[in-house]
């Protein structure tokens, strides 16, 4: 599998991230053993690396996949606040992740710098663990141009992860454009950075090639993770990144399968998905939680936030 070197100071690591929300109970797509079983597979067939985060509720998941493969690179994320909180998500990341170090830790959505002020208190403390060795190299996650810009910009900032695709979807602040001369202008700094949401959470997954092919075209992008949830998954990527030719069957099993939001006939409109969602893609209609399939990028954070447990990715 093809190798890439994660901005100036970062390790070297397969040109693909397992995303691993696709095997997450946020998802709930699969079962905790299905989920650990086709990670295990991946790391067998060369994916070096795994995308991770607290709320995600999985680092159990992933310490039993990576039993027995101490150099898989593992980054995390928070949405730590203060310099308590982020002491609190790296120990238990540690704890759970069976990691006296961790490699990758990041701030969850940053925005802006707006954002990133108000999470000051766990920037610093990021900053601190870097210095002891309990963190290795720290960035900021984002679905926003000026975020991008912003987390350029951060002292002690080594990768940013934002969203990119070839439409601009799931962008919540600017354009596409815009987007590629905020990471232009990180890249030119020497961070590391790796992309999500490359198949615009399933919009764009009836041309896979196209999607793949326009990330890797953009300079000082180095590498994507991607969501996999089977073996078929697995498969179907690393042909694709190797470009080689999928089967048919094959093809037929993953390419084009479609998923979407489901919110169930239960639910009671508190609206508290609405504030989850970054999208801005669901809305209240006489009083029930209702998507924009459009704007939907199907990153499940909605669900995370039901206490009725009404919605899931499917």
């Amino acid at each position: 599998m093809r190798q890439v070197k994660l901005g100036l100071w970062g390790p070297q690591v397969s040109e693909v991230c397992f995303g691993s929300l696709a095997i997450s109970p946020l998802q709930g797509r699969v079962t905790h053993e299905e989920g650990t079983l086709v990670l295990k597979y991946a790391l067998e067939h060369g994916v070096n690396w795994i995308d991770t985060a607290e709320i995600y509720d999985n680092y159990e998941q992933i310490a039993a996949a990576t039993k027995g493969y101490p150099d898989v690179r593992i980054i995390s994320k928070s949405y730590s606040v203060t310099a308590v909180e982020m002491r609190q998500s790296l120990e238990k990341a540690r704890t759970a992740l069976k990691r006296e170090t961790l490699d990758y830790f990041l701030l969850h959505e940053q925005e802006s710098a707006h954002t990133l002020k108000g999470h000051s208190g766990a920037w610093e403390e990021l900053l601190r663990a870097k210095e002891k060795g309990i963190v290795r190299w720290i960035g900021i996650s984002t679905h926003a141009v000026a975020g991008v810009r912003a987390g350029a910009l951060q002292p002690g900032l080594d990768v940013i992860h934002p969203i990119l695709n070839y439409q601009g979807l799931g962008i919540i602040d600017g354009n596409l454009s815009d987007m590629l001369e905020a990471i232009s202008f990180a890249a030119d700094l020497g961070i590391g950075i790796y992309a999500m949401k490359v198949f615009g959470g399933g919009h764009l997954a009836h041309d896979p090639e196209k999607a793949v092919a326009f990330v890797r075209s953009i300079k000082g992008v180095q590498a994507m993770a991607l969501g996999m949830s089977s073996r078929e998954e697995v498969d179907y990527n690393l042909l694709l990144l190797a470009e080689k030719v999928i089967p048919q069957d094959l093809q037929e099993k993953v390419k084009h399968r479609e998923r979407k939001l489901y919110i169930a006939d239960w639910c009671q409109g508190c609206g508290r998905c609405l504030e989850a969602c970054p999208q801005g893609a669901l809305h209240l209609e006489d009083m029930v939680a209702v998507v924009d399939t459009e704007a939907c990028v199907l990153c499940g954070y909605c669900g995370r936030v039901c206490s009725h447990f009404c919605l899931k990715i499917v």
